[in-house]
């Protein structure tokens, strides 16, 4: 299974008649960005200051999306590592996948100045921080647990163990590395260290 099986983020239906260009999103997505990059906040931006800076006209973007929270989502979404494709051999190593997907995306946050500005400036925005969370990691958390799940069938998982639970307590560790403690290491091995560790309370016990 791979992340991308699943609705894409602010899936978009295309003017009947009037077929998308991959390069005219571009230069939207890029103009955005370009406005950010420059000090423009993020509550100031527009639609009309957006399509200025990408030289198209503003019914290019409506066509498009629907209105900026949405566009703010595939900006980020643009931005941020590709969402890997899972293996599918096993609960752990798709777990793994995804861990190390996290750890990537917090890497690119810390490198990039620009990145982690946009973050924080969306967590401060609750349209676009609801938009973001809808259609980006509520597919995510649902393909983890689809992938918990299965574990528990094929039994790499117990069970007993809530699967909610066991998501947040595999994922939760990376997120705090990531998002809360922005000083701490994010050392190459860390996906194995946080699964082998919970898996530990977590896997069925041999008879």
């Amino acid at each position: 299974m791979s992340l991308a099986d699943s609705p894409g983020p602010c899936a978009r239906t295309p003017a009947r008649g009037r077929p998308r260009s991959e390069a005219v999103e571009r230069a939207i997505l890029d103009g955005a960005m370009k406005l950010l990059e420059d000090g423009v906040p993020l509550a100031e931006l527009s639609i009309e200051r957006i399509a200025r800076t990408a030289g198209v006209g503003k019914a290019t973007i409506y066509r498009r999306w629907s209105g900026k929270e949405e566009l703010f989502v595939d900006m980020l979404r643009a931005a941020e590592p590709p969402d890997p494709e899972l293996p599918g051999t096993s609960m752990r190593e798709d777990l793994l996948v995804m861990l190390e997907s996290l750890r990537q995306r917090g890497l690119a946050s810390r490198a990039s100045a620009i990145l982690h500005n946009v973050y924080a400036q969306t967590k401060s925005s609750p349209r676009i921080w609801a938009a973001y969370h809808a259609s980006v990691i509520v597919p995510r958390r649902r393909i983890a647990l689809e992938v918990l799940r299965r574990g528990q069938r094929d039994g790499e998982l117990r069970a007993d163990v809530d699967v909610e639970l066991a998501n947040d307590l595999i994922f939760g560790p990376m997120l705090t590395r990531t998002v809360m403690r922005p000083e701490a290491d994010l050392p190459e091995d860390l996906p194995a260290q946080i699964l082998d560790t919970v898996m530990a309370g977590l896997r069925p016990v041999s008879p």
